[in-house]
């Protein structure tokens, strides 16, 4: 099998099995909380997105592995680790504010995910083996990922209100 083939057969199975995962475990449990709790725990994984630097670290990453890909995948991801580690201090503080860093996050988050799928397959396609030890983030790390931002947009429109306003 060739590593693109790896690689697609890889993120589509972890698309599969963490979608079951979500459905059976972690859904039900959401629908017991409410939405400001059901989101800091869809937000928190996302507070280690910080592990997308490893596309800048040399050793990591194969020499070949293409800036145009590894630069905005990298800064892409710290900026959302960033904005969830706010999300999640604000909600836990129940901040008024808390909910448009909710939004921001997961707009900014899911559009960095899709981009740098894109880049890595289209837009900068990557030589085999240029992810070397990244290889798990976008096989292992990103499907899990983006399946939370769909649950935090949902969590988002189920149209409560946000905090500090009465319902």
């Amino acid at each position: 099998m060739d590593s693109q083939a790896i690689i697609g057969l890889s993120v589509l199975l972890c698309f599969v099995a963490f979608s079951i995962v979500a459905w059976n475990y972690i859904t039900p449990r959401l629908r017991a909380w409410s939405s400001e709790d059901a989101i800091k725990a869809l937000v928190a994984p996302h507070m280690f997105r910080f592990v997308g630097l490893a596309f800048l670290m040399p050793g990591v990453v194969s020499p070949a592995l293409s800036p145009a890909f590894a630069i905005p995948a990298a800064y892409g991801d710290l900026a959302a680790a960033v904005l969830a580690i706010i999300a999640v201090l604000g909600l836990s503080v129940r901040a008024s504010w808390a909910m448009l860093t909710v939004w921001v996050f997961n707009i900014e988050g899911t559009a960095d995910l899709l981009f740098a799928y894109y880049q890595g397959v289209v837009g900068a396609p990557q030589p085999p083996g240029s992810l070397g030890a990244a290889f798990f983030i976008p096989t292992l790390i990103v499907p899990p990922l983006l399946v939370t931002h769909a649950l935090v947009f949902r969590q988002l429109l189920r149209g409560r209100a946000p905090i500090g306003v009465a319902a």
